[in-house]
């Protein structure tokens, strides 16, 4: 599918998700390519072009914890835990916490838990509150290439015709910290 590219805007950026497409957007450190999280055609869109294994499970990036409250089960946290994700959002720190029972396997993988970050970049708060939900998030990189650090590279890599939201990255070298909601266990360094 040819679209007509970049994305100039973000209303042209939610057109391409409502048609279950994969776009490419800016993040906290590199560029991302995400989906709409509630559509298995265009997960599967995405996993396929990552050669990515459902398994593994996916991130969502919100532009509120609003947004990210129907796939997740928030109940089991304490104040003191609420508190510690809170003091890190918005921003590039990902926690895993549990997932609804509702929530799509192809969003968890082989997991009981999800993923998920509120982000602070201003153009993916942007899209988010646009399209109205999360987006599924993933560094926009091909099997065995270094994560796009600009539309550029994203075009390099993914093609000429791949639809990509224009926009600077947050000058974040590394990608965001991944820890456990209940645990606080860091899976990732930040």
């Amino acid at each position: 599918m040819k679209n007509s590219l970049p994305l100039t805007s973000i209303a042209h950026a939610v057109d391409v998700l409502n048609k279950e497409e994969v776009i490419a957007y800016p993040t906290e450190a590199v560029f991302g390519v995400g989906c709409d999280p509630d559509s298995k055609i265009a997960v599967t869109r995405l996993l396929e072009l990552k050669q990515r294994p459902v398994e593994k499970g996916l991130i969502l990036i919100a532009a509120s914890y609003e947004q990210l409250k129907p796939y997740i089960d928030d109940t089991g946290l304490t104040q003191a835990q609420r508190d510690t994700v809170f003091a890190a959002w918005p921003g590039p720190v990902t926690f895993v916490f549990p997932a609804k029972p509702s929530t799509p396997r192809w969003l968890t993988g082989r997991f009981d838990s999800l993923a998920v970050r509120v982000t602070n970049h201003p153009l993916v708060v942007e899209l988010c509150e646009a399209f109205g939900k999360p987006l599924v998030s993933t560094s926009a990189n091909l099997t065995g290439l270094p994560p796009c650090r600009t539309s550029q590279e994203v075009l390099a890599q993914f093609g000429d015709d791949f639809p990509v939201l224009i926009g600077d990255t947050g000058g974040r070298t590394n990608p965001s910290e991944i820890r456990d909601a209940l645990t606080g266990e860091r899976f990732r360094q930040g």
